[in-house]
């Protein structure tokens, strides 16, 4: 395959020329080249391997019994799978703006129904599967159509497993571990607030604003104001002496901006 060219102009760079002479590459051929650039010596893997097993052998160690996730699959004797779908259950409900309604979800107060109507589909419910897995697991956990189902379907499982009132409790607690640890705020500014507090001054954050990609274009539409508003309201919290590195930031996904990528 040829490799085209992208137009070029005056206002040009060296770096824009440089990507640009990979435009429309051949992607094998290019990944090639990057997997033989990124090679280490055997002595720079050794001395990343080492440094890399005393940071993970530090944390253990301050952690402790391994954290406030493990405690609570094992208070609850919770599989991996049960926990990574009860944990993506739990994300969903944080994102319902009103939390009464959350509340009586748990509380099985609503119809069945009303679980994809307040949470979205089970495909979208569960994008965050893979990562939950590897949070909680070290490895990813797939699952099927069998076992995601319906919101309403798994959480009655869980219910019948557990009883109600257990089932309930850990779902709130699952929340609240959300909450506290992974979750900043209910939007960017709630967010920017607790980076801002002396327990999270000392981090940098890459705010993530969406879980799902766009499926139609007016989902695309909606996504990119988000994202611009996001953009803008860092935008008016950085210090101009600040360095670009010291600055919090918006994660992009460019699959939430498009509803289809393709070549022209």
């Amino acid at each position: 395959m040829s490799t085209a060219t992208a137009p070029t102009g005056a206002w040009q760079t060296s770096v824009g020329a440089a990507i640009n002479s990979f435009y429309l590459a051949d992607e094998e051929r290019v990944a090639r080249g990057l997997a033989d650039r990124a090679r280490v010596a055997a002595s720079d893997s050794r001395r990343i391997a080492q440094r890399a097993t005393t940071l993970v052998q530090t944390v253990r160690t301050e952690q402790g019994d391994g954290g406030p996730l493990d405690a609570f699959l094992r208070e609850y004797s919770l599989g991996s799978r049960e926990g990574v779908i009860l944990m993506c259950l739990a994300e969903a409900l944080l994102r319902i703006p009103d939390a009464e309604t959350a509340d009586r979800l748990i509380a099985d107060k609503i119809p069945a129904g009303a679980w994809d109507e307040h949470l979205g589909d089970s495909a979208s419910l569960f994008v965050t599967a893979s990562t939950w897995g590897l949070m909680l697991t070290g490895r990813v956990v797939a699952l099927d159509r069998t076992e995601v189902g319906e919101p309403s379907a798994w959480y009655a499982r869980l219910t019948a497993r557990l009883g109600e009132p257990v089932a309930r409790a850990a779902l709130k607690q699952a929340m609240r571990i959300l909450g506290s640890k992974f979750v900043m705020g209910r939007n960017i500014e709630a967010a920017l607030d607790r980076a801002a507090s002396k327990e999270c001054r000392a981090y940098r954050y890459s705010f993530d604003m969406l879980g799902e990609a766009a499926l139609t274009a007016s989902d695309a539409a909606r996504y990119f104001e988000k994202y611009a508003q996001a953009i803008a309201a860092v935008g008016k919290r950085v210090r101009a002496d600040e360095p670009m590195t010291q600055r919090h930031s918006i994660s992009v996904k460019l699959s939430a901006l498009h509803p289809r990528y393709e070549h022209a």
